[in-house]
Order: structure tokens, then C-alpha cells, then sequence
């Protein structure tokens, strides 16, 4: 049998592999497991199991993880696991999980770092693995942490990934997992254009780390964000639970970087970044809501 996917390339199919293919489209379906697949063909497994290689081989169907798999369907062709689908791939690994740092970040168009690695967050503790010629790095988070996701569409699939806010919020609080400081800057500028402020105060005083407010406070004032004066307000009484602290690399341990930008007195930061490293996020928020007015 052949299925031509809407003008794209025909794939063949024996009758077997036509029987699952057409099982799982009828009812709509873009996930299996061997189990399913087992019941479909009769309760053989040795068919089942040379189906299943036979479809993974043609384009059909892709591994999530042992023992289930993702349809790709007749109307998007073979060449349709792209990096969206990887996204779905790595989104049955583990339940309950997010997507998010720098992969959710890319995913909503806050960074132009193209990532070889998907960020799985999730409270099991689990080995990161490859996927295609993608990594799945695996991020175990702390409950207190393990908020602020939703569904989001995924080339057809639904995934679990960090709103905007929290993307912003949990790339702040590990630069590394997000290409660095100077990239954290421009996620948070960039980001900030369409803030639920709201919201993103609210998380902050959820997560409960007073040095968290006072690099995310020191960060928006850096890019100039248009932060409301009661958020504003807001966040300055969570910094004051805290004492001083630092963005960047701990300058008691590493010392400061020289050029770093040093101190600030209004929110007790020391900015162990050079002036250099961040000059193009200086300001950023307000650049770029200028540039969408005009």
C-alpha cells in the first residue's frame, strides 16, 4: 500500500504496517506502544516487533522512549521530525516534567541560540539521553521550583513547557542552562515585551530567594523593561529579605572579573559582568518596544 502525505514523498507500506498506520489515524491517535501494536496485528509480538522497525525505518513512527512511540502523520511526510517533534519525543520521557530554559526560551523566539541540547525539568531524577542528534539534558527541580508550565502546541503535539515568565525567571537562576549571563539578558529583554509583571512577581516570591529578586530587579532596570511602579515596589520588599548578593560568577570564589560593573546600592547586587559582555542588552526592552511602535 501506498499513502501519499498531501503531495509530499510517498511512502510504501506492507499490509501489516498499513493495518497499525491506519489503526492509529482513523482514531486520530499520535502515539502507541508496543502493546497496542501487539493487539492490532493479533497478539504476535515477533510482527509487531518487525512492524515497528520497519516503520521507525520508513518515517513513520518515532521512538519517545522504550516501548512507545510517536506517529508522524500521512499529511506531514517523512522529514516532518524536526525540532518541534524532538520536542514531543523528549516530552514522554518522564511524567510529570517541563520543557524549559533554554529550549523554551528558543521555542518562543527569546533567544536566536540555536541549542543542540533539550532541557526536560522534572522532580525524578533521571540520566539525560540522545535524541536523534539532540540531547535531552534532564533537570531535576526542586518542588518549590516545579511551577509556572502549560500545554503548548508542538507541531501538532501537545508539550509541557514554562510560560514566558517563568522561562525568564529559571534562565536567571541558571544562566548556564540558557547560553550565559549576556543571553540572559536579552531572553529577559526581549521577554519582557508581552510580561504579566503580575505574575512574574508573584513566581518570584513562590520561588523564595531574595538574591533571585535582586539580580532579576538589577536585570530589569539593566535592558530598561517597563516595569510597573508597584511591581517595582513589590519586588524591592522581597530583595529586603535578603543581604547582598551577586550576578555572575561568585566573586568570592572566582573573584572579580576585571571591568566587571561592580556594585549596585539600589538592589545590592554586585555585577561580577563586564559593561563589555552586556552592552548588547543595555536598554534592549526599551529598543525594542520603540521599534515595534514604529
Amino acid at each position: 500500500m501506498k499513502i501519499v502525505a498531501m503531495g509530499l514523498t510517498t511512502r510504501s507500506l506492507s499490509p501489516q504496517e498499513s493495518r497499525v498506520v491506519l489503526a492509529l489515524t482513523e482514531h486520530r491517535q499520535r502515539e502507541t506502544t508496543r502493546g497496542e501494536i501487539i493487539r492490532v496485528l493479533g497478539g504476535s509480538t515477533k510482527a509487531a516487533d518487525h512492524v515497528i522497525e520497519s516503520l521507525r525505518r520508513k518515517g513513520w513512527l518515532e521512538r519517545a522512549t522504550w516501548g512507545k512511540y510517536l506517529l508522524v502523520p500521512p499529511d506531514q511526510g517523512p522529514d516532518a521530525i524536526g525540532d518541534s517533534n524532538l520536542l514531543a519525543l523528549a516530552s514522554r520521557i518522564v511524567d510529570p516534567y517541563y520543557l524549559g530554559f533554554g529550549t523554551a526560551a528558543a521555542q518562543y523566539g527569546l533567544t536566536t541560540q540555536h541549542l543542540n541540547t533539550i532541557f526536560l525539568v522534572t522532580p525524578a531524577r533521571l540520566r539525560g539521553r540522545a535524541l536523534g542528534d539532540a540531547r535531552v539534558r534532564i533537570i531535576t527541580q526542586a518542588a518549590s521550583k516545579f511551577f509556572g508550565f502549560g500545554p503548548v502546541d508542538a507541531l501538532g503535539y501537545k508539550v509541557m513547557m514554562s510560560d514566558r515568565e517563568k522561562t525568564a525567571i529559571d534562565c536567571l537562576d541558571h544562566p548556564d542552562l540558557a547560553g550565559g549571563v549576556d543571553e540572559v539578558a536579552a531572553i529577559l529583554a526581549t521577554a519582557s515585551r508581552r510580561f504579566d509583571w503580575t505574575k512574574a512577581a508573584d513566581y518570584l516570591e513562590r520561588v523564595d530567594s531574595g538574591a533571585l529578586v535582586r539580580r532579576f530587579g538589577w536585570l530589569v532596570d539593566y535592558v530598561k523593561a517597563d516595569l510597573p511602579p508597584e511591581v517595582r515596589t513589590r519586588l524591592l520588599q522581597l530583595a529586603g529579605q535578603s543581604r547582598k548578593t551577586w550576578l555572575g560568577a561568585d566573586p568570592a570564589r572566582a573573584r572579580a572579573v576585571e571591568g566587571a560593573i561592580g556594585f549596585d546600592d539600589t538592589w545590592r547586587v554586585f555585577v561580577n559582568v563586564t559593561a563589555d559582555k552586556l552592552r548588547g542588552s543595555a536598554g534592549l526592552a526599551r529598543r525594542k518596544t520603540a521599534k515595534e511602535d514604529h
